[in-house]
C-alpha cells in the first residue's frame, strides 16, 4: 500500500455504514447469507448493540467524517431483524449519530427490514425522524413464501404485504426506500416483477444469490457458461425498458448509465471504490457482510471500534482491493469488452479458492449476456433517433 500512496492513490473515505443493531432474525429465509452460509460469526455476538456500543460508533462516524470533510453520511440500520431492537430504539440510535455529527455532515438514515414488525407506531417514530424504509419481498405470496419464511414453515406475505400497504399510505410513501428481491430461478420473471410493481416501490433492487465459484449459485450447479439469471433479468428488462412509468430498477438503471458513459453507485457492476463498512453487535469492524458467503471470518477486519478508527480500516487489504477498480481485475476481466460495465461483478461472487478474488463473478455468462442485450437495445434506439 505504500507504493500505492506514493504513486498517488488515495483511499476513498466511507460514507456508508451499515450498524448491525440485532444480530437475531425472526424469519428463517433459505438462502441468508447470514445463517446458512459458510460465516457463523453471529453465533458468537451479542444479540443487539448496547447503547455504549452506539455511542462509540457514533463518535468514530463523527470522527471519520470531519476528518474527510464530508458533506453527507449514511447510516443503514440492518441485522439479522433490526425490528427485533424495536424501533424507540432505532431512533435513538439515529438521534445520538445525528447529535455526535452535529449540524454537518447531513446523517442520512434507512432500516433494511423483513417488515413483518413494520407496524404504525414504528413509522410514526420513522417518520419524525426522517428514515428511510427497504424492505425485503421476493414477489407474490408463492413466490415470497418459497424461501421468506417463519422458523415454523409459516410464510411471511400476508404480514409483509399488510406492512407495504402502511407504507404506501399518504402518511409514509416519503419514507419508502425501496424492494429488495433475490432471485429464484424458480419463479416467473415476470409475474415477480408486477406482483412487486403492484406495491408501488420507488426502487426495486434484484439481488443474485450470493455465490461463489466454490459454491456456485442455485439452480446452476453445474456449467456455470448458462446464463440462467441473465435470461431471468433480461425478460424484466425488456417489460420495464418498454414502460414509461416504471419504478427504478437499480441493476438497469446502472448498466445503462455505465454503458453510457456514466460511473456507477452500486458495488453490484461498475467499478466505483467502495464507500460502504460494516459495524457488528460486538463492535468489530467487518468488510460487506456478503462476504460471509465465503467463508468462516471472511469480512473480518481484525479491527473494533474501542482500539481503532475507521481510517485503519482504509488501509485493509481487503478494502483496498475494493477501492481499486480496474487494476483489481483479473485479466480474463480486463480482457473483456464489458469490463468497464461490468467490473467483475459484486467482489464476493469472484471467489475461487487458490486464486481468491482475482476471478471474474461466477455469474459472469449472466452479467454478459444483460449487458449485451441491454447495449443492443440501446443502440437499436439511439439508431432510430438518429434516421
Amino acid at each position: 500500500m505504500a507504493a500505492m500512496l506514493a504513486g498517488g492513490w488515495r483511499p476513498q473515505p466511507f460514507r456508508q455504514f451499515l450498524l448491525k443493531v440485532h444480530s437475531r432474525c425472526n424469519l428463517a429465509c433459505d438462502y441468508c447469507y447470514v445463517y446458512t452460509l459458510a460465516d457463523q460469526s453471529w453465533r458468537s455476538r451479542p444479540m443487539a448493540m448496547t447503547p455504549e456500543l452506539v455511542a462509540t460508533a457514533a463518535r468514530r462516524i463523527a470522527e471519520h467524517a470531519h476528518h474527510h470533510g464530508l458533506d453527507y453520511v449514511r447510516i443503514i440500520l440492518h441485522g439479522g431483524e433490526p425490528l427485533l431492537a424495536g424501533h424507540d430504539y432505532l431512533g435513538k440510535i439515529v438521534e445520538i449519530v445525528r447529535s455526535e455529527t452535529g449540524d454537518h455532515p447531513r446523517v442520512e438514515a434507512s432500516v433494511q427490514t423483513n417488515a413483518v414488525l413494520l407496524t404504525e407506531p414504528a413509522l410514526r417514530s420513522f417518520a419524525e425522524l426522517d428514515v428511510k424504509v427497504g424492505v425485503s419481498l421476493d414477489g407474490n405470496r408463492r413466490a415470497n413464501d418459497r424461501n421468506r419464511r417463519y422458523a415454523d414453515g409459516r410464510g411471511s406475505y400476508d404480514a409483509v404485504a399488510a406492512a407495504l400497504e402502511l407504507l404506501m399510505s399518504p402518511a409514509y410513501r416519503a419514507l419508502y426506500g425501496g424492494l429488495l428481491c433475490t432471485i429464484d430461478l424458480s419463479n416467473d420473471p415476470l409475474e415477480t416483477y408486477e406482483a412487486l410493481v403492484a406495491f408501488e416501490p420507488p426502487v426495486i433492487d434484484f439481488l443474485l444469490p450470493h455465490a461463489t465459484w466454490d459454491s456456485p449459485p442455485p439452480g446452476r450447479p453445474g456449467d456455470q457458461s448458462e446464463p440462467l439469471y441473465g435470461r431471468w433479468l433480461t425478460k424484466i428488462f425488456d417489460l420495464w425498458y418498454d414502460t414509461a412509468d416504471a419504478p427504478v430498477v437499480r441493476i438497469f438503471q446502472e448498466i445503462v448509465q455505465l454503458l453510457l458513459g456514466g460511473a456507477s453507485r452500486s458495488e453490484a457492476v461498475g467499478l466505483t471504490p467502495t464507500s460502504l463498512i460494516v459495524i457488528e453487535t460486538d463492535g468489530t469492524i467487518e468488510q460487506t457482510d456478503s462476504l460471509k458467503a465465503v467463508g468462516h471470518g471472511a469480512p473480518a477486519t481484525g479491527l473494533n471500534l474501542a482500539e481503532h478508527s475507521l481510517d485503519a480500516a482504509l488501509r485493509h487489504p481487503g478494502i483496498v482491493a475494493r477501492q481499486l477498480g480496474w487494476d483489481a481485475l483479473s485479466d480474463t476481466c480486463k480482457g473483456c469488452r464489458f469490463s468497464r460495465v461490468c467490473g467483475a461483478g459484486l467482489y464476493p461472487h469472484r471467489y475461487r479458492a487458490g486464486t481468491g478474488f482475482l476471478n471474474p463473478s461466477v455469474y459472469c455468462a449472466d452479467l454478459y449476456w444483460l449487458i449485451e442485450h441491454i447495449r443492443a437495445r440501446l443502440v437499436s434506439d439511439l439508431r432510430r433517433s438518429s434516421v
